[in-house]
Formats: structure tokens, sequence, C-alpha cells
């Protein structure tokens, strides 16, 4: 299969372009800078040059393929609007391309806001709706494209997608406790996060690609709900550090804008992921990442 990977050079999009080249598909990766775009032709990726605002690369990377996979996203934790907007456009264009092909558009998505007091599930409708919503209410917008014959899948990822090299989420939460001299956790700490390993992440996107049904909610879950203090001990247990709590209304100010986050309870499971496309997590946990040494050096 041909496919248009956005965000090809990513932290997910990396592996997610090993795994389908190792899978015998052929690669066409957006990349909107120089040096994207040699480390992507070096693996064997062909180039499309473009942007989330380059609505003509993406509808031609789009056109030209047998599938899509969107991983890109602006994330400009400062200006959310603006990321939610390009989320939104970037998206329906993305499926407007593909509408009556039946091809899949298989796009990244999250577990945030799915339920309340429980797990979120595969069977929870994101609550995002609409442009203003985050971002943009663009899982619901691509599956208003299924009856006009677009396959779309989202996999919704959790919120840390983990391993070593990754600069994300848990990277943040480990510099602040550089910085403070502390490990910290919110409240009681009983707030939990799931979690994934890079690799598994990789092959559920290529999984979802390939036999999704249109219409299908992915989650890249392979650990339902860690408490947040075990994940801040597991940091401080790799730095040397003491472990503490701060006041909930405190995160964002110990920890900048991933505090909100990591206050918030974002457990969700993925029993029917497991199901539908056979995918069973291999990679190392989360906190057995931690405990490695994959955050010493973020």
């Amino acid at each position: 299969m041909r496919v248009f990977v956005t965000g090809a050079s990513g932290w997910i999009g990396s592996a997610t372009v090993d795994e389908l080249l190792g899978a015998g598909h052929e690669v066409v990766g957006l990349a909107r800078s120089d040096a994207s775009a040699a480390a992507l032709e070096a693996r064997g990726v062909t180039v499309l040059r473009g942007d989330l605002d380059d609505l003509e690369a993406l509808r031609r990377g789009a056109a030209d393929a047998e599938g899509v996979v969107h991983l890109a996203n602006k994330h400009d934790w400062a200006n959310p609007a603006e990321s939610n907007r390009a989320e939104r456009v970037s998206v329906e264009t993305l499926a407007e391309a593909l509408v009556g092909t039946g091809k899949p558009l298989l796009m990244a998505s999250g577990v945030a806001g799915l339920a309340a007091g429980r797990p979120g599930t595969e069977a929870d409708p994101s609550p995002a709706i609409g442009a203003d919503s985050p971002r943009g209410g663009a899982e619901n917008l691509a599956f208003g494209h299924v009856d006009r014959g677009v396959r779309a899948v989202s996999a919704r990822f959790a919120p840390t997608t983990h391993g070593d090299g990754d600069h994300g989420f848990i990277a943040l939460i480990t510099d602040a406790a550089r910085r403070h001299g502390v490990s910290a956790y919110a409240g009681d700490g009983s707030t939990r996060w799931s979690a994934v390993h890079v690799s598994d992440a990789a092959r559920l996107v290529r999984l979802g690609l390939e036999q999704a049904p249109a219409g299908t909610r992915l989650h890249a879950v392979a650990e339902e709900a860690i408490p947040s203090r075990e994940i801040a001990q597991a940091i401080g247990d790799a730095l040397g550090v003491p472990v503490t709590s701060v006041a909930p209304e405190d995160a964002v100010e110990h920890f900048g804008f991933i505090g909100m986050f990591f206050a918030m309870d974002l457990a969700a499971s993925s029993d029917h992921t497991r199901k539908v496309v056979d995918w069973t997590p291999t990679g190392p946990g989360l906190l057995e990442d931690i405990k490695a040494g994959a955050y010493r050096g973020a």
C-alpha cells in the first residue's frame, strides 16, 4: 500500500514509518524542513514538502495514496486555538480528498474527556464537537465522512507514548523534577494515566490502517491506569530526588502547561481494540522505561 503520512518525522510518526516500511508498504512523508526531508529520505521514504497549512500538499498527498495516516499536530500550547483550527482544516482537507474512494484515513486523537470516574472505552464517542472544541472536533468531523466513502479510523493515543528518546509529556514532567529538585504529583497522587510504548503504538497504527472498519475507534493503550504518584516515584528514583505533592491548583505553576494534564484522570482501556485488530502490546511498561533511564537525559 502507498501510504501518505503526516508527522512522519515525529516521535510516533518515525516509529510508524519504520513499522510500515517493515511490513512492505511504500511511504510518502510530509516534511516541512530540509532536516526532516533528509532524515526521511535516508530511511527510504518519498518526501512531499509541506506542512499543515499547505492544503494543496495535503490534497495531493492523499489523492496519490492508497491510505493516509495523519499524525501531525501543531501542539501550540501557547495558542491552542491555532492548533485546533489547523487540525480541523487538515483533517477536513484529507477526508475530502478521499471521498468516494473507500480508502483509509487513520487519524491521531486522544483519550482525554471520554469518561468521568472510570476508564474511557472505545464505545465512548468523542465529546469534542465543532471547530472550537479540542483538536477542532476532528474525530467527529472525520467520522462524518464515513457515509461518503471514506474509511475513517481514529487512533486515540494514551497521554504518554513512551520510550527511549521521547521528548513528550513524561520528559516534561521529568524536566520539572530536575528544575525543582523534587519529583511531584498533584494532590494525593491518585489520578491515573494510561500509557503505551512507542513500538506498540506504531504497530497499532499499521494494523488499524490495514484492518479497521470505517468508523472504528482504536485505543493505543497498553497500561490502563498508572497512578500519578507511582509515576512521580519512578522519576524520583531515577533522578535521585525526593518525591512530594503539590496542590492541584499549583500544578501548572510547578510543571508548566503539562500540569493541567498531570492533575487529570486519563485512564483508558483497550479491550475492544485488542480484539478488532488482534493487537497485543509487547513493549516495556512506563515505570519500567523510567526506571531503566529512558528519561534521565530528557
